[in-house]
């Protein structure tokens, strides 16, 4: 493709003498604009899909994948055994939530109270892998299972006594009181998402239908899924079976929270893409200063014999290799800044005594990571293309010299 009289030139023109430093100082910013940009570009690419991968696995995590609700109507144990005989890899479980209070002396907090079947409770990953203190086999009648963040809020421990009361009100002649129920802590969890250690509490089922003042015909299913990704065909095969429930997926909770995260990867893309256009343009300014401190050399070249397409090859290659050395590079560096971000957080957090990156306001314990070869591919191509055009618009102007002019001048 390049000849090596080609190659040698472009050689030589990354290698500016000491009258030409002015040149070298725009090719180091030339270098480094691209480097950065490569390497910021693959580091926030990394972080949000980290985000995304982090968040998915949690909210999997934490919600079932179908909810079947009754919306009205009763749902009778024969839908449940149906859908048991037709879909023999999946947990089904029945449900109740709904919003409430919990109070401890002086403290009260606005929670979410979940029941769930004792029977089930083995099969509720949130439980079953996150358990930091207490038992799930003490998950019986009046106790509850709480968060750690709600139990360090309220200074609670396994074995205390809480009050909880739900929204539904009890009519007296005094007027109506919210329903309330004492109940003993019987295990605390951690699943490492802030919102969700800190708002909710799991029931025996029957104390939760108990403290809403519901009945057994209002419980809901839930369906944990071997593949969570398949929940919407799931979904609209199930609504098949009744029309007359209310049936919904973990993606349509979530749809417009995962829209949001990818228009905001997208808008980052372009807008750091920015720092790559910035770069292109010292490689433009750095290569029209270079042929214009080589007028001279052109035309000798062009009197030896060297074609203008040759020479302006060359000149191509010069700003190129710039561009596609400090693409690799970049590479290499937003990699190991990806792979070492953590740390890299902590560092910075404990030098200058500041939090960079808050659970409660971010959701996750810790900054997310995860290095996308597809990413880092676009990324490579989208900085190359970069560098190839503001490399070739200066070495068009070749081809205007006048050979006689620049000899006779020079």
């Amino acid at each position: 493709m390049f000849t090596q009289a080609e190659r040698l030139i472009s050689l030589r023109n990354l290698r500016p003498k000491k009258k030409e430093g002015f040149l070298k100082v725009i090719s180091v910013f030339s270098f480094l604009g691209i480097m950065l940009g490569v390497a910021i570009l693959i580091i926030v690419m990394s972080v949000m899909n980290g985000f995304k991968t982090d968040l998915t696995k949690k909210i999997l995590g934490l919600n079932p994948h179908v909810v079947i609700q009754s919306n009205s109507f009763k749902i009778e144990n024969d839908f449940e055994e149906i859908l048991k005989k037709r879909y023999k890899d999946i947990n089904v479980s029945r449900t109740y939530s709904g919003e409430g209070i919990v109070v401890n002396n002086d403290n009260a907090k606005g929670i979410i109270i979940k029941g769930v079947n004792a029977k089930n409770i083995e099969n509720l990953n949130i439980l079953n892998q996150n358990i930091l203190s207490g038992d799930l086999k003490e998950f019986k009648k009046n106790t509850a299972f709480i968060g750690t963040e709600l139990a360090y809020n309220l200074n609670l421990e396994v074995g205390d006594k809480i009050n909880l009361m739900s929204s539904s009100f009890i009519a007296t002649p005094f007027g109506g009181f919210p329903k309330q129920e004492t109940l003993t802590i019987s295990g605390i969890f951690s699943t490492g998402f802030y919102e969700f250690d800190q708002n909710f509490v799991f029931l025996n089922l029957s104390d939760a239908l108990s403290i809403f003042d519901k009945e057994e015909s209002d419980q809901n299913i839930e369906i944990y899924l071997p593949d969570p990704m398949k929940a919407d065909s799931y979904k609209d095969e199930i609504q098949k079976l009744n029309q007359n429930y209310f049936i919904y997926s973990w993606t349509d909770l979530n749809k417009s929270f995962f829209s949001a995260l990818k228009v905001e990867r997208n808008v980052m893309f372009v807008i750091l893409t920015l720092i790559l256009i910035v770069a292109a343009f010292n490689i433009i300014s750095g290569l029209t200063i270079l042929i214009k401190n080589k007028t001279k050399e052109i035309a000798i070249l062009k009197t030896l014999g060297l074609s203008n397409k040759s020479i302006k090859k060359s000149f191509f290659l010069t700003g190129f290799i710039i561009g596609f050395v400090a693409t690799i590079t970049g590479i290499v560096v937003g990699i190991i800044f990806s792979l070492n971000i953590e740390k890299i957080r902590i560092f910075l957090s404990k030098t200058f005594n500041f939090e960079l990156f808050p659970s409660d306001v971010y959701f996750l314990e810790k900054l997310p990571s995860e290095i996308n070869i597809y990413s880092i591919f676009i990324v490579f191509i989208f900085s190359l293309i970069i560098s190839a055009i503001s490399s070739y618009i200066p070495a068009t102007s070749i081809s205007k010299m006048k050979t006689f002019r620049a000899l006779k001048y020079e």
